[in-house]
């Protein structure tokens, strides 16, 4: 896999590199790993949540502006 870094990120990659004495492929490797797992945990909570949005299963706007004041 090849991928396009802007010479920003790219240069700031060469120096965490250097700084932790890693090869970029690890730290690059490391961050789509992390990115990865992220992104799968989201999903997996938000169509459950989405599937019940589309069946109207939604709160009260009444316990939705309770809630709100709950918090604020």
């Amino acid at each position: 896999m090849t991928i396009g870094l802007e010479d920003d990120i790219s240069d700031r990659l060469d120096g965490l590199a250097a700084a932790t004495e890693r090869s970029q492929l690890f730290i690059a490797a490391e961050a789509v790993r992390v990115y990865v797992e992220t992104h799968e945990w989201q999903v997996a909570e938000i169509r459950p949540a989405l599937k019940k949005a589309d069946a109207g299963e939604f709160a009260s706007v009444a316990g939705a502006d309770a809630l709100a004041r709950k918090w604020t």
